[in-house]
């Protein structure tokens, strides 16, 4: 049976980060196309973290820059290690070279971090994105030393490939991904309009982008929405919801902490409107798949609704305005024509943008064709990616020494 070694940056938590949800979706593409799954992670399970032997995958707790990572994966000797997010390459990936040289590396990016943390410095600091710094080179660099880094996000595989003119090769493009027999699921689930009230947001509060939305909803947007809408309230979902978060809280003014939805997308059955007024951020945002999958129109921001959606044709509206998007929050909550409208295109989005067989097969394409091209002789045209290879291992390698080496004399 093939073997693949998935390593993580933490332990998957699909009921609370997208990245948790997208890793789980991957290891089911692999597991049903007969790959034997190992999953390997330094970091301490939370109680949100899922038992991954349920799924019939593996666990392995490994120790960071420790010499047992190298035992471990040289008896594995998988034809695939997948690293989840570029740090975890840089941690593990000379370790892989050394240990098992026959094994593909890919790179799942989950979003692209560098993106992410250059518009938000931008955000803080009211200036204009500066894509090519620090962290640019090390992301970028991954993806260089890898054979193939997947990615979320339709508007990031462009960047990568017209601004940093990375070959097509080395890329692939997998959102999140919907099976189309969840349709019927679907429609018979999802509460009508008038079964339906309130607002909603959703996410893993801890996260910079979600922290600030629920501010900036809070101070702005929602007093101007409240004051047409006196009566109706908005509540904050959300695991890892900090004494910052409740301090929130005010029943007065309807805005309403609400704690951790076990079952993102039965919650969100329970509202109207989705509010994700995103003004940072990166990657596909996995609170509009679950709306769309909950029959929930979205009021979303330029940011939130990137790389989501194909066409003009997106699930509720764009605005970037807040006095604009106040009023149509509230437009759109009370016109239930326009809603149910909107509410029923969800089928075919999910379908246009996301559906399963499509992206799993181009996956599985690739990596068969990296197969293949294993058995060819090396030339010229990989000659960038080795000299890469051996100066940046060169840095993590003896970096990793030099800590597993302090640590020894403590």
């Amino acid at each position: 049976m093939k073997k693949i070694l998935v390593i993580g940056k933490n332990w998957p938590e699909p009921n609370t980060t997208a990245a948790g949800y997208r890793m789980i979706q991957l290891l089911e593409v692999f597991q049903e196309d007969g790959y034997e799954i190992h999953f390997a992670c330094a970091a301490v399970k939370s109680e949100y973290s899922v038992d991954l032997n349920l799924l019939q995958i593996t666990e392995k707790s490994i120790v960071l820059n420790d010499t047992s990572f190298n035992k471990y994966v040289k008896e594995l000797s998988p034809e695939i290690v997948l690293f989840d997010r570029f740090m975890t390459e840089e941690q593990y990936g000379w370790r892989v070279r050394e240990n098992s040289p026959r094994s593909l590396h890919i790179l799942d990016t989950e979003d692209l971090h560098f993106l992410r943390k250059a518009r938000e410095e931008a955000f803080k600091k009211n200036q204009s994105v500066d894509l090519f710094g620090e962290a640019a080179m090390r992301e970028i660099a991954a993806i260089h030393r890898c054979d193939l880094s997947i990615i979320i996000s339709s508007v990031e595989y462009q960047l990568l490939l017209n601004s940093f003119h990375l070959p097509e090769s080395k890329l692939v493009y997998v959102p999140f991904l919907y099976r189309s027999t969840d349709s019927k699921k679907i429609d018979k689930s999802s509460p009508t309009y008038q079964e339906r009230s309130n607002f909603i947001m959703i996410g893993n509060s801890l996260h910079a982008p979600n922290y600030d939305a629920i501010l900036y909803v809070k101070n702005t947007i929602w007093p101007l929405i409240r004051k047409k809408l006196p009566t109706v309230e908005i509540h904050i979902y959300g695991a890892y919801q900090n004494e910052k978060i409740h301090q929130l809280d005010n029943r007065a003014e309807g805005f309403l902490i609400k704690g951790y939805a076990q079952k993102a997308i039965d919650t969100l059955q329970q509202y109207r409107i989705l509010v994700a007024p995103l003004r940072f951020g990166a990657g596909l945002k996995g609170k509009i798949f679950d709306a769309m999958q909950s029959s929930t129109p979205v009021a979303m921001s330029t940011i939130a609704s990137e790389g989501m959606f194909k066409d003009a044709l997106v699930y509720g509206f764009v605005e970037d305005d807040l006095h604009k998007f106040a009023q149509e929050c509230v437009d759109l909550y009370q016109t239930e024509r326009d809603w149910d409208r909107i509410s029923k295109t969800n089928i075919n989005l999910l379908q246009e943008n996301y559906l399963y067989p499509a992206f799993a097969k181009a996956l599985l394409l690739k990596i068969s064709n990296l197969v293949l091209n294993q058995r060819l002789p090396v030339d010229q045209n990989n000659f960038f990616d080795r000299m890469l290879n051996y100066h940046s291992y060169s840095r993590y390698k003896y970096l990793s020494k030099w800590i597993h080496s302090k640590e020894q004399q403590v």
